[in-house]
């Protein structure tokens, strides 16, 4: 009994000892995992180079590969092509959605802590495409206008060949604190947050150069244009009412990034004779500085397919809006020009 005892106890001992030996080996396999994973990380990180500067729709080079290669490694199935392309524009806009960034479509240095913080942590709970899907079922409006799959983008491309969706509202409309004609509390006071800051420096400029601006008309719904649309084609016939106004999706206005600005000279009204007030000058001439355009110039109306509206100001940011201005284009040429 005896020897019995001392062969199990040998035996148990074994047993334990070998337990022992195999729990500290997966320890240490757990371990080297863990450093070699993060030696990866480390790695990646260092390859990448997440660009510093800010990027955006029509740049290209090295910093926006460097891009296309950190937004593949969090899971975005796009090219590493050096240029800022349209599926480029996606991506940074689907991240953007989906970490409550400001939607501009545009690389700048909070899109750049997210994309580096990602990339760090090896993004396995982030799921690209969930808010703004990659391939979006292709539509068109009634009239057979093609419909846009990415109405956030700051640099979005609005008009009689790209109507934004029925039912697109943008979700960070304000009241930005500059000069109305009226004091209702109105929708088209509003305009979305990437612009209102922007416009209130504008206002306040031109206030201290001794002129007063007021804003006569922000954001539209479709509907609301729907009505206007409806209206003008009742009094001027439809060919002449789409001459000087949009169809319901096809308004600039429903983006949020569009005001029409008047003077009180002009009795707040909007049109052409407002080029010829102080106001007027002053705008056509700073409005780039702080990232607008007018959208509809004189001379481009075969392009624009629109009259000229000088009171009529679009927010593109202010590297478009230099490049835009300087060359003498419209937004279409700008975004087609090869």
């Amino acid at each position: 009994m005896k020897r019995k005892h001392i062969i199990s106890f040998i035996v148990l001992l074994f047993v334990l000892v070998f337990t022992s030996a195999c729990g500290n080996d997966d320890k240490e396999q757990q371990a080297d995992k863990q450093s070699k994973a993060e030696d990866n990380t480390e790695n990646t990180m260092e390859e990448l180079q997440l660009p510093e500067a800010a990027l955006q729709k029509l740049d290209s080079g090295e910093d926006v590969k460097a891009l296309q290669l950190a937004l593949k490694e969090i899971g975005y199935d796009i090219k590493d092509n050096g240029d800022f392309d349209a599926a480029t524009v996606w991506a940074i806009t689907d991240l953007q959605m989906q970490k409550d960034l400001p939607l501009t479509g545009i690389y700048e240095e909070e899109t750049a802590e997210v994309v580096k913080q990602l990339v760090k942590d090896g993004s396995h709970d982030f799921e690209p495409g969930k808010k703004l899907p990659a391939k979006a079922e292709p539509a068109t409006t009634d009239s057979g206008t093609n419909v846009i799959a990415n109405p956030y983008e700051q640099l979005v491309l609005v008009n009689k060949e790209n109507a934004l969706p029925a039912d697109y509202t943008p979700v960070d409309l304000v009241v930005p604190d500059i000069n109305y004609p009226f004091t209702e509390d109105l929708p088209k006071k509003k305009v979305r947050k990437i612009a209102a800051t922007a416009i209130e420096d504008l206002f306040a400029a031109a206030d201290k150069a001794g002129l007063e601006l007021f804003a006569q008309s922000g954001y539209r719904s479709y509907d609301r244009q729907e009505t206007v649309f409806a209206s003008n084609v009742q009094s001027l016939g439809e060919e002449q009412a789409n001459q000087v106004s949009a169809r319901p999706g096809e308004s600039e206005h429903q983006t949020g990034l569009t005001m029409d600005v008047t003077s009180r000279d002009m009795g707040f009204q909007l049109n052409e004779d407002f080029a010829n007030t102080d106001e007027g000058k002053w705008l056509a001439e700073n409005a780039a500085e702080y990232g607008f355009i007018i959208r509809f110039p004189k001379g481009k109306e075969e392009i624009t397919q629109y009259q000229y509206e000088p009171w009529h100001i679009r927010y593109v940011g202010k590297k478009a809006a230099k490049e835009i201005t300087e060359n003498e284009l419209t937004l279409e040429e700008y975004l087609t020009a090869e």
